[in-house]
């Protein structure tokens, strides 16, 4: 099955999904601009081969060239861009959420912006799904994976994906823009960034070995009172 793009050039399913999938992992790009761009780069057709040829500094250099990107991109979205238009990491690898997860009282529910497997490896503008962890002191359990990527045709798409977290008490992330964590904060969420990522459930374990006695930032997440300001530690750097 063949596409074809807005300048009127076939090009193969596999192809237009490697630009589809750079396209998303760049914050605030959109996808007519980002192929025409390509187009204007590397000359029609646009071919896997011409795609595998592209690297960071190309890309970086065709985006603000066309003024179509924040020059301030974070190097790690161009990355993983780049990976997308070599044809890497295209397969969809969607965890399943848990079975039987208790429901008490005293837990969290927590999103975490993931593109991989349980990872937290998320920019929360860019990531592929929101997974959403719930948080006991007994268990940390995976309750439900809540693609993002369907916020992406909406007008305000942060706002959109705000929109994914209801039921959330905070959101990690790697990394999120100020007026995106302003929408996320609107919405009753708070994030949280955490830059160096990993196993999801590892980073929440943290966490959860608070929540028996949490510090008073927790303690209004989870509706409980505070015992006492000195007994804790200062709460993790949270956006706003």
């Amino acid at each position: 099955m063949n596409a074809t793009a807005p300048t009127g050039s076939p090009v193969s399913r596999e192809t237009a999904l490697r630009i589809a999938m750079a396209a998303r992992a760049l914050p605030g790009v959109n996808l007519a601009a980002f192929v025409h761009a390509l187009s204007e780069r590397l000359g029609l057709p646009v071919t896997d081969d011409k795609l595998a040829r592209m690297t960071v500094a190309d890309l970086k250099a065709m985006l603000q060239g066309d003024e179509i990107v924040d020059p301030g991109v974070e190097g790690s979205a161009l990355k993983a861009a780049v990976r997308y238009l070599w044809g890497e990491g295209l397969t969809d690898d969607a965890p399943v959420a848990d079975p039987d997860i208790p429901q008490g009282e005293g837990a969290l529910t927590v999103a975490v912006a993931s593109n991989s497997g349980e990872q937290l490896d998320g920019h929360f503008g860019s990531c592929k799904r929101f997974l959403i962890y719930r948080v006991a002191e007994d268990g940390i359990w995976l309750a439900a994976v809540r693609a993002a990527l369907q916020a992406d045709g909406a007008e305000d798409r942060n706002a959109a994906r705000a929109e994914l977290l209801a039921g959330c008490q905070l959101v990690y992330v790697q990394s999120i823009g100020g007026p995106a964590a302003a929408k996320v904060v609107r919405a009753g969420v708070h994030p949280v960034k955490y830059p160096a990522g990993g196993a999801a459930r590892e980073v929440l374990r943290p966490l959860q070995q608070v929540l028996g006695s949490p510090p008073p930032w927790l303690a209004r997440a989870l509706g409980r009172k505070a015992q006492s300001l000195a007994r804790f530690s200062p709460a993790p750097k949270l956006e706003a």
